[in-house]
């Protein structure tokens, strides 16, 4: 997805389909929506374009939010923890190192649930999984926990 500012207007987010089908959001200032569906065989022509008001983008919004299709689903954000992805660099100081040596939940509370690596991901990694430079971590914990491991992860 990218993003382009439209002075006076909004921002407008253009985003291209699994399917290659190019559509687009102008977030307008005033809070409503345009969503643009643009022709598969010109993609800079728009075949149907939809002007929602803030109560309709919020509605359509809510749609879209995994929580309204699996009432299970965890909103960290709502119990004040909140999920994030770490990327560990190639140069830091726990390239090739154990996970456990890192002391991630018992210094700062955070918890790393899952890496992801190249096309794989681990989930619950052990404290001997081998971290490497490049892996994603998903971590939860709260924001300051997470910070926390921000900065030990990018221990150089």
């Amino acid at each position: 997805m990218s993003a382009t500012p439209l002075p006076g207007i909004g921002v407008k987010y253009d985003l291209t389909t699994r399917e290659h089908e190019h559509l687009s959001v102008i977030a307008h200032r005033d809070g409503a929506r345009t969503v643009n569906v643009y022709r598969a065989d010109d993609p800079d022509a728009c075949a149907r374009s939809l002007r929602l008001s803030v109560a309709e983008s919020a509605a359509l919004i809510d749609a879209l939010m995994p929580a309204h299709h699996s009432p299970s689903l965890l909103h960290t954000t709502d119990l004040g923890l909140v999920a994030e992805r770490i990327e560990l660099s190639s140069v830091s100081h726990w390239n090739g190192r154990l996970l456990g040596e890192t002391r991630m939940r018992t210094d700062t509370g955070a918890s790393i649930v899952a890496v992801l690596r190249r096309a794989e991901a681990i989930p619950s990694p052990a404290p001997d999984f081998r971290l490497a430079g490049g892996d994603t971590l998903i971590m939860i914990g709260t924001r300051e926990g997470i910070d926390a491991a921000a900065e030990i992860l990018g221990r150089e």
